[in-house]
């Protein structure tokens, strides 16, 4: 084999999941048509959860740094996020405040420093992705590009133009219109669109007019900034024609005075995309040596951002599991579960990118309706619930187990001896807190846990706990390191 496995796509799901399997020890080969990172708007925040994962990478302070550039570069830096108000989040432009969130709701536990993370764009996200995987050791390709592919039971042979590469697995994280999604012939399953969006950076004559934020009008729906000439236009007359040719400032700008009345002037564009509330994803993720991540398994409207989120977390789940399977360490079973956890929170997120589109519609039943949500939606439960939503903290994957903390992403947990849990992250390997057990895939905490002194945990290396108990016993940790790691060597010590 020349790779163990071979990453169509390098975006933010590709590195990341390249980033995964380099910690777990395999060889790894990212192919990207673009030849440098997509410079067009998109997420411009990323999640609670999303920041915790990175954060366990040990990738906070270069986010950070990379954050802060990207922002200086568009003109807004540090007094633009002192500026901007505390936001829950929004549910189709309706904007909730973090002020009325109930931040003692079971729910939200200690992120530790993560919380500081989630105004990060995704062009930040990427570059340090990028620097971060190749570092690792994955090689990175850039303007090349999958043309097809033979999968058979033993590999993948990798058509690169006149190139071909054999691998063992191919992952598709090749973006909505995947085709390795397509030629590996997955079931795509979905709702077609209705609107036609637009998002750009650009210099406008006539702005003031606008005002700030979500609007709402009788012909659909737009958002003016909080970025400097950041536009956001949502017109429900159906998908454009053909999403291929550029948008035009002409284009942008008919947009922008249809819906919101006002006679803006674009006079030059910096950043500009087409979508589209599309909603379809793949009934599987993974057929035989083939699989799909991000985009590839699942596309929607950009509604809420959970679609960066989405793939990362898509990245963070497959990568130490192919790896476990790749070097034959792992149960049977191991990688059908990257289907069973992951389907259900891409399906959720689609329900949330539909339900908006029907609250933005421009029609008197919608009016009545989003008066209603707004009243809920601005209430002290409303907001906390739909902070717990935004924020990935209600994500339950279905792990065996009665502790509350089982199948969640974990707290950042503070130990006696000074350190957090994502200090003991950054290597990839799983964490075993208040026991111990002799096996080199597992990072032992000396110290005991500062928030909870009784808890015993076994945490996977995506984060998630795999079995916790605050009984004082170690009944159970047998039976979870088997079901995630394989059968314990009759050598191995398990005990309080």
């Amino acid at each position: 084999m020349d790779f163990d496995v071979v990453i169509s796509g390098g975006g933010p799901v590709g590195l990341m999941l390249a980033c995964e399997l380099r910690l777990g020890g395999v060889d790894v080969l990212v192919v990207e048509r673009r030849t440098e990172i997509d410079p067009t708007l998109k997420a411009g925040a990323i999640n609670l959860v999303t920041a915790e994962a990175l954060y366990r990478r040990g990738l906070l302070d270069r986010l950070e740094d990379e954050r802060d550039r990207a922002l200086r570069a568009l003109g807004a830096g540090a007094a633009l996020r002192n500026s901007l108000p505390p936001l829950a989040g929004h549910f189709g432009g309706i904007m909730v405040g973090a002020d009325l969130v109930d931040l003692t709701d079971p729910a939200f536990r200690d992120a530790g420093p993560a919380a500081r993370l989630t105004l990060v764009g995704q062009q930040a996200v990427e570059k340090v992705l990028e620097e971060h995987a190749t570092g690792l050791g994955a090689v990175v390709r850039r303007g090349a590009e999958v043309t097809g592919f033979d999968a058979g039971d033993d590999g993948v042979t990798v058509f690169l133009g006149g190139d071909r590469v054999r691998a063992g697995w191919l992952v598709g994280c090749d973006g909505g219109r995947s085709l390795v999604r397509k030629l590996a012939g997955f079931a795509f399953p979905g709702t077609d669109p209705e609107i036609t969006g637009r998002q750009a950076l650009a210099d406008l004559d006539g702005a003031e007019a606008l005002g700030l934020g979500w609007h709402r009008t009788n012909t659909g729906v737009y958002a003016h900034g909080p970025l400097p000439g950041r536009i956001l236009t949502v017109e429900f007359d159906g998908p454009p024609a053909d999403r291929t040719t550029p948008v035009t400032a002409a284009e942008l700008q008919d947009s922008i005075r249809r819906v919101s009345g006002v006679d803006v002037t674009v006079t030059a564009l910096r950043s500009v995309t087409r979508f589209t509330d599309n909603a379809r994803q793949a009934t599987t993720y993974r057929r035989g040596r083939v699989l799909l991540a991000g985009d590839a398994a699942h596309v929607h409207s950009p509604f809420g951002g959970q679609g960066l989120n989405l793939g990362i977390g898509d990245a963070v789940n497959l990568g130490w599991k192919l790896a476990a399977t790749i070097r034959g360490t792992a149960p049977e079973g191991l990688l059908d579960t990257y289907t069973v956890e992951r389907h259900p929170i891409g399906e959720w997120v689609l329900e949330w990118t539909r339900a908006q589109i029907a609250a933005m519609r421009p029609d008197p039943h919608t009016k009545a309706l989003r008066s209603v949500l707004t009243d809920l939606l601005t209430s002290g439960d409303g907001s906390t619930y739909l902070a717990k939503k935004l924020s990935g903290v209600l994500h339950r994957y279905p792990v065996d187990g009665d502790h509350d903390l089982v199948g969640r992403s974990a707290p950042d947990f503070e130990f006696s001896d000074g350190s957090r849990l994502a200090d003991h992250c950054h290597d990839g390997r799983a964490v075993l807190i208040g026991a111990r057990i002799d096996d080199d895939r597992v990072r032992v905490v000396p110290g005991k846990c500062v928030q909870q002194p009784e808890l015993k945990a076994l945490i996977r290396p995506d984060g998630h706990v795999a079995w916790a108990s605050e009984d004082g016993g170690t009944d159970g940790l047998t039976k979870a390191f088997a079901t995630w790691f394989g059968t314990r060597d009759p050598s191995h010590r398990i005990f309080a």
